[in-house]
Protein backbone atom coordinates (compact mmCIF):
# COMPACT_ATOMS: atom_id res chain seq x y z
CA UNK A 1 0.00 0.00 0.00
CA UNK A 2 3.10 2.38 0.83
CA UNK A 3 4.87 1.37 -2.03
CA UNK A 4 2.33 2.44 -4.40
CA UNK A 5 1.71 5.98 -2.73
CA UNK A 6 5.30 6.43 -3.19
CA UNK A 7 4.90 5.71 -6.48
CA UNK A 8 2.33 7.35 -7.17
CA UNK A 9 3.80 10.98 -5.43
CA UNK A 10 7.02 10.33 -7.11
CA UNK A 11 5.02 10.49 -10.33
CA UNK A 12 2.85 13.71 -9.18
CA UNK A 13 5.88 15.53 -8.64
CA UNK A 14 7.10 14.55 -11.97
CA UNK A 15 4.00 15.45 -13.31
CA UNK A 16 3.11 18.71 -12.21
CA UNK A 17 6.62 20.24 -11.45
CA UNK A 18 5.92 21.44 -7.87
CA UNK A 19 3.05 20.74 -4.82
CA UNK A 20 2.72 21.67 -1.43
CA UNK A 21 2.10 18.80 1.12
CA UNK A 22 -2.00 19.93 1.39
CA UNK A 23 -1.90 19.03 -2.66
CA UNK A 24 -0.26 16.11 -2.22
CA UNK A 25 -2.25 14.73 0.95
CA UNK A 26 -5.84 16.00 -0.88
CA UNK A 27 -4.50 13.63 -3.93
CA UNK A 28 -3.50 10.88 -2.02
CA UNK A 29 -6.14 10.94 0.26
CA UNK A 30 -3.58 11.06 3.29
CA UNK A 31 -2.32 13.04 5.96
CA UNK A 32 0.25 16.09 5.39
CA UNK A 33 1.79 14.28 8.29
CA UNK A 34 1.79 11.19 6.42
CA UNK A 35 3.49 13.19 3.30
CA UNK A 36 6.19 14.26 5.11
CA UNK A 37 7.03 11.39 6.18
CA UNK A 38 7.09 9.28 2.32
CA UNK A 39 9.33 12.31 1.06
CA UNK A 40 11.39 11.51 4.09
CA UNK A 41 11.41 8.24 2.83
CA UNK A 42 11.95 8.62 -0.31
CA UNK A 43 15.13 11.12 0.24
CA UNK A 44 16.55 8.40 1.75
CA UNK A 45 15.95 5.95 -0.98
CA UNK A 46 17.53 8.10 -3.15
CA UNK A 47 15.18 9.93 -4.94
CA UNK A 48 15.74 13.77 -4.94
CA UNK A 49 13.13 15.61 -4.01
CA UNK A 50 13.72 19.10 -2.27
CA UNK A 51 11.65 21.11 -0.48
CA UNK A 52 10.69 24.83 -0.78
CA UNK A 53 10.35 26.41 3.03
CA UNK A 54 7.89 29.39 3.48
CA UNK A 55 4.71 30.22 2.79
CA UNK A 56 4.52 29.40 -0.64
CA UNK A 57 6.76 26.60 -0.62
CA UNK A 58 5.93 22.70 -1.73
CA UNK A 59 8.18 19.54 -2.54
CA UNK A 60 9.91 18.77 -5.93
CA UNK A 61 12.01 16.87 -7.98
CA UNK A 62 15.45 18.22 -8.56
CA UNK A 63 17.54 18.10 -11.76
CA UNK A 64 14.87 17.31 -13.82
CA UNK A 65 14.58 13.64 -12.02
CA UNK A 66 12.55 11.25 -14.42
CA UNK A 67 11.07 7.73 -13.22
CA UNK A 68 10.31 5.48 -15.95
CA UNK A 69 8.09 3.20 -16.28
CA UNK A 70 9.40 -0.11 -14.98
CA UNK A 71 7.59 -0.19 -11.83
CA UNK A 72 4.38 -1.19 -13.56
CA UNK A 73 2.97 -4.54 -12.43
CA UNK A 74 1.77 -6.90 -15.43
CA UNK A 75 -2.06 -5.76 -14.95
CA UNK A 76 -1.07 -2.17 -14.87
CA UNK A 77 0.72 -2.04 -18.14
CA UNK A 78 -2.41 -4.40 -19.50
CA UNK A 79 -5.14 -1.87 -18.46
CA UNK A 80 -2.85 0.95 -20.00
CA UNK A 81 -4.12 -0.23 -23.15
CA UNK A 82 -7.71 -0.66 -22.56
CA UNK A 83 -7.78 2.96 -21.39
CA UNK A 84 -9.02 4.71 -24.70
CA UNK A 85 -11.32 3.40 -27.49
CA UNK A 86 -9.50 3.50 -30.80
CA UNK A 87 -13.21 4.04 -32.65
CA UNK A 88 -13.68 7.31 -31.13
CA UNK A 89 -10.92 8.29 -30.84
CA UNK A 90 -10.03 8.05 -34.32
CA UNK A 91 -13.47 9.84 -34.85
CA UNK A 92 -11.53 12.78 -33.33
CA UNK A 93 -8.70 12.71 -35.63
CA UNK A 94 -6.33 11.45 -32.95
CA UNK A 95 -5.89 7.81 -34.31
CA UNK A 96 -2.05 8.67 -35.24
CA UNK A 97 -1.34 10.24 -31.85
CA UNK A 98 -2.67 7.29 -29.98
CA UNK A 99 -1.04 4.83 -32.15
CA UNK A 100 2.21 6.62 -31.55
CA UNK A 101 1.70 7.29 -27.77
CA UNK A 102 1.17 3.31 -27.37
CA UNK A 103 4.58 2.70 -29.47
CA UNK A 104 6.38 5.22 -26.91
CA UNK A 105 4.74 3.24 -23.62
CA UNK A 106 5.72 -0.39 -25.49
CA UNK A 107 9.18 0.73 -25.91
CA UNK A 108 9.48 1.94 -22.32
CA UNK A 109 8.09 -1.05 -20.84
CA UNK A 110 10.58 -3.79 -19.73
CA UNK A 111 11.05 -6.63 -22.67
CA UNK A 112 8.78 -9.10 -19.95
CA UNK A 113 5.82 -6.79 -20.53
CA UNK A 114 5.92 -5.82 -23.87
CA UNK A 115 2.99 -8.12 -24.62
CA UNK A 116 0.29 -6.28 -22.59
CA UNK A 117 -0.92 -4.82 -25.80
CA UNK A 118 -1.26 -7.87 -27.70
CA UNK A 119 -2.61 -9.68 -24.53
CA UNK A 120 -5.60 -6.93 -23.77
CA UNK A 121 -6.26 -7.01 -27.70
CA UNK A 122 -7.01 -11.04 -27.85
CA UNK A 123 -8.98 -10.26 -24.63
CA UNK A 124 -11.20 -7.14 -24.49
CA UNK A 125 -12.80 -5.21 -27.25
CA UNK A 126 -14.69 -2.45 -26.45
CA UNK A 127 -17.30 -1.48 -28.52
CA UNK A 128 -19.30 1.75 -26.97
CA UNK A 129 -22.37 2.19 -29.49
CA UNK A 130 -25.32 0.63 -28.36
CA UNK A 131 -27.50 -2.24 -30.31
CA UNK A 132 -29.46 -1.31 -33.05
CA UNK A 133 -28.08 2.20 -33.66
CA UNK A 134 -25.18 3.00 -36.59
CA UNK A 135 -24.38 6.83 -36.05
CA UNK A 136 -21.64 7.90 -38.37
CA UNK A 137 -18.99 10.09 -36.80
CA UNK A 138 -19.99 14.46 -37.27
CA UNK A 139 -18.62 15.80 -39.74
CA UNK A 140 -17.04 18.32 -37.88
CA UNK A 141 -15.83 16.31 -34.90
CA UNK A 142 -12.38 16.62 -35.79
CA UNK A 143 -12.65 19.94 -35.78
CA UNK A 144 -14.51 20.62 -32.55
CA UNK A 145 -11.86 18.69 -30.77
CA UNK A 146 -9.26 20.58 -32.00
CA UNK A 147 -10.77 23.69 -30.65
CA UNK A 148 -11.31 21.56 -27.20
CA UNK A 149 -7.53 20.36 -26.96
CA UNK A 150 -6.90 23.85 -27.96
CA UNK A 151 -9.30 25.96 -25.46
CA UNK A 152 -10.09 28.02 -28.59
CA UNK A 153 -12.97 30.35 -28.91
CA UNK A 154 -15.53 29.46 -31.78
CA UNK A 155 -18.58 30.22 -33.46
CA UNK A 156 -21.06 27.63 -33.96
CA UNK A 157 -23.76 27.34 -36.21
CA UNK A 158 -26.28 25.05 -34.53
CA UNK A 159 -29.45 23.04 -36.20
CA UNK A 160 -32.13 22.75 -33.85
CA UNK A 161 -34.59 19.81 -33.13
CA UNK A 162 -37.19 22.20 -35.29
CA UNK A 163 -34.76 22.17 -38.07
CA UNK A 164 -33.95 26.54 -37.41
CA UNK A 165 -30.25 27.59 -37.61
CA UNK A 166 -28.56 29.43 -34.88
CA UNK A 167 -25.11 31.00 -34.10
CA UNK A 168 -23.60 31.18 -31.37
CA UNK A 169 -20.16 31.99 -29.68
CA UNK A 170 -18.76 29.27 -27.74
CA UNK A 171 -15.85 28.22 -25.41
CA UNK A 172 -15.79 24.56 -26.24
CA UNK A 173 -14.46 22.85 -22.60
CA UNK A 174 -15.17 18.82 -23.55
CA UNK A 175 -16.29 16.01 -26.31
CA UNK A 176 -19.34 12.77 -24.42
CA UNK A 177 -19.71 10.21 -26.46
CA UNK A 178 -23.20 8.45 -25.30
CA UNK A 179 -24.57 5.47 -27.27
CA UNK A 180 -22.87 6.13 -30.13
CA UNK A 181 -23.72 9.90 -30.21
CA UNK A 182 -20.76 12.82 -29.79
CA UNK A 183 -21.96 16.00 -27.37
CA UNK A 184 -20.25 18.71 -27.40
CA UNK A 185 -20.31 20.38 -23.81
CA UNK A 186 -19.68 24.43 -24.15
CA UNK A 187 -19.75 27.55 -22.37
CA UNK A 188 -22.06 30.39 -24.24
CA UNK A 189 -22.42 33.55 -22.27
CA UNK A 190 -21.10 32.12 -19.02
CA UNK A 191 -23.55 29.12 -19.06
CA UNK A 192 -22.06 25.16 -19.82
CA UNK A 193 -24.81 23.60 -22.34
CA UNK A 194 -24.62 20.51 -24.47
CA UNK A 195 -25.33 20.66 -28.40
CA UNK A 196 -25.37 17.25 -29.91
CA UNK A 197 -22.37 17.39 -32.13
CA UNK A 198 -23.72 15.99 -35.44
CA UNK A 199 -25.93 19.02 -35.19
CA UNK A 200 -23.31 21.64 -35.71
CA UNK A 201 -23.33 22.51 -39.42
CA UNK A 202 -20.56 25.07 -38.98
CA UNK A 203 -17.49 25.88 -36.98
CA UNK A 204 -14.96 28.27 -37.06
CA UNK A 205 -11.97 29.19 -34.25
CA UNK A 206 -12.19 33.12 -33.59
CA UNK A 207 -8.36 33.17 -33.37
CA UNK A 208 -8.96 33.62 -29.38
CA UNK A 209 -8.62 31.43 -26.57
CA UNK A 210 -10.27 31.40 -23.54
CA UNK A 211 -9.37 30.55 -19.93
CA UNK A 212 -10.69 27.26 -18.95
CA UNK A 213 -12.09 27.37 -15.48
CA UNK A 214 -9.46 24.91 -13.42
CA UNK A 215 -13.25 24.27 -11.37
CA UNK A 216 -15.42 22.75 -13.92
CA UNK A 217 -15.55 19.03 -13.83
CA UNK A 218 -16.58 17.72 -17.02
CA UNK A 219 -17.54 13.96 -15.84
CA UNK A 220 -19.84 15.32 -12.92
CA UNK A 221 -21.71 18.26 -15.06
CA UNK A 222 -22.31 15.15 -18.02
CA UNK A 223 -24.08 13.20 -15.34
CA UNK A 224 -26.00 15.94 -13.24
CA UNK A 225 -27.16 16.66 -17.08
CA UNK A 226 -28.20 12.94 -17.79
CA UNK A 227 -29.85 12.89 -14.46
CA UNK A 228 -31.89 16.13 -15.45
CA UNK A 229 -32.43 15.09 -18.49
CA UNK A 230 -34.08 11.63 -17.65
CA UNK A 231 -36.20 13.15 -15.04
CA UNK A 232 -37.55 15.56 -17.24
CA UNK A 233 -38.56 12.73 -20.04
CA UNK A 234 -40.31 10.67 -17.36
CA UNK A 235 -42.89 13.14 -16.20
CA UNK A 236 -45.58 10.93 -15.59
CA UNK A 237 -45.81 8.16 -12.99
CA UNK A 238 -47.78 4.91 -12.92
CA UNK A 239 -48.61 2.66 -9.34
CA UNK A 240 -47.97 -0.76 -10.56
CA UNK A 241 -48.15 -4.66 -8.82
CA UNK A 242 -45.82 -6.85 -10.03
CA UNK A 243 -45.44 -10.78 -9.85
CA UNK A 244 -42.21 -12.08 -9.29
CA UNK A 245 -41.61 -12.71 -13.06
CA UNK A 246 -43.08 -9.67 -13.99
CA UNK A 247 -40.34 -7.47 -11.75
CA UNK A 248 -38.00 -9.50 -13.04
CA UNK A 249 -38.60 -8.80 -16.35
CA UNK A 250 -39.52 -5.22 -16.29
CA UNK A 251 -36.12 -4.19 -17.19
CA UNK A 252 -36.89 -5.74 -20.32
CA UNK A 253 -39.99 -3.88 -20.87
CA UNK A 254 -39.06 -0.34 -19.64
CA UNK A 255 -35.81 2.04 -19.81
CA UNK A 256 -33.37 0.65 -17.31
CA UNK A 257 -33.94 4.04 -15.51
CA UNK A 258 -37.76 3.75 -14.98
CA UNK A 259 -37.01 0.04 -13.71
CA UNK A 260 -34.59 1.21 -11.38
CA UNK A 261 -36.49 3.75 -9.91
CA UNK A 262 -39.81 1.40 -9.82
CA UNK A 263 -36.99 -1.52 -7.79
CA UNK A 264 -36.17 1.36 -5.45
CA UNK A 265 -39.92 1.90 -4.90
CA UNK A 266 -41.60 -1.43 -4.47
CA UNK A 267 -42.84 -2.13 -1.22
CA UNK A 268 -43.07 -5.61 0.73
CA UNK A 269 -44.01 -8.39 -1.32
CA UNK A 270 -48.02 -10.13 -0.43
CA UNK A 271 -48.49 -13.38 0.06
CA UNK A 272 -48.07 -14.34 -3.84
CA UNK A 273 -44.78 -12.73 -3.84
CA UNK A 274 -46.52 -9.66 -5.71
CA UNK A 275 -45.24 -5.92 -5.25
CA UNK A 276 -46.90 -3.08 -5.40
CA UNK A 277 -44.15 -0.18 -7.30
CA UNK A 278 -44.42 3.08 -8.53
CA UNK A 279 -43.13 3.53 -11.74
CA UNK A 280 -41.86 6.48 -13.88
CA UNK A 281 -42.94 6.44 -17.26
CA UNK A 282 -42.96 9.14 -20.47
CA UNK A 283 -46.84 9.24 -20.96
CA UNK A 284 -49.79 7.10 -20.23
CA UNK A 285 -49.74 6.33 -23.95
CA UNK A 286 -46.45 4.78 -23.84
CA UNK A 287 -46.91 2.91 -20.59
CA UNK A 288 -49.60 1.51 -22.34
CA UNK A 289 -47.23 -0.36 -25.17
CA UNK A 290 -44.68 -1.14 -22.45
CA UNK A 291 -46.95 -2.74 -19.80
CA UNK A 292 -48.26 -5.09 -22.34
CA UNK A 293 -45.06 -6.79 -23.03
CA UNK A 294 -45.54 -8.11 -19.22
CA UNK A 295 -48.68 -9.31 -19.85
CA UNK A 296 -50.98 -11.21 -16.71
CA UNK A 297 -47.52 -10.43 -14.89
CA UNK A 298 -48.44 -6.53 -13.86
CA UNK A 299 -51.83 -5.27 -12.87
CA UNK A 300 -52.13 -1.27 -13.12
CA UNK A 301 -53.62 0.12 -10.10
CA UNK A 302 -53.39 3.70 -11.02
CA UNK A 303 -54.12 6.12 -13.14
CA UNK A 304 -57.27 4.53 -14.27
CA UNK A 305 -57.79 5.37 -17.42
CA UNK A 306 -54.67 2.90 -18.05
CA UNK A 307 -56.25 0.49 -15.89
CA UNK A 308 -59.12 0.51 -18.02
CA UNK A 309 -57.20 0.38 -21.15
CA UNK A 310 -55.02 -2.51 -20.43
CA UNK A 311 -58.40 -4.63 -19.04
CA UNK A 312 -60.17 -3.82 -22.79
CA UNK A 313 -56.65 -5.37 -24.32
CA UNK A 314 -56.96 -7.46 -22.26
CA UNK A 315 -60.35 -8.78 -23.38
CA UNK A 316 -60.03 -8.42 -26.62
CA UNK A 317 -56.89 -11.01 -26.79
CA UNK A 318 -58.79 -13.58 -24.82
CA UNK A 319 -61.09 -13.14 -27.66
CA UNK A 320 -58.62 -13.50 -30.10
CA UNK A 321 -57.05 -16.62 -28.47
CA UNK A 322 -60.09 -18.19 -27.24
Amino acid sequence: MRAARLISLVLLLQSREAMTAAELAAELEVSERTIHRDVEALSAAGVPVYADRGRHGGFRLVGGYRTRLTGLSRAEAEALFLAGLPGPAAEMGLADAVAAAELKVVAALPAALRDAPARAGQRFHLDAPGWHTAHAPPALLPELARAVWDDAVVELRYRRPSGAEVERTADPYGLVLKNGVWYLVAAVNGQHRTYRADRVTAVRATGAAFDRDGRFDLAAFWTGQADGFLRSMFRAEVVVRLSPAGLRGLRHAVDGYAARRAAESAGEPDARGWVTATLPVESEDVAYFELLRLGADAEVLEPAGLRARLAEEGARLAALYR
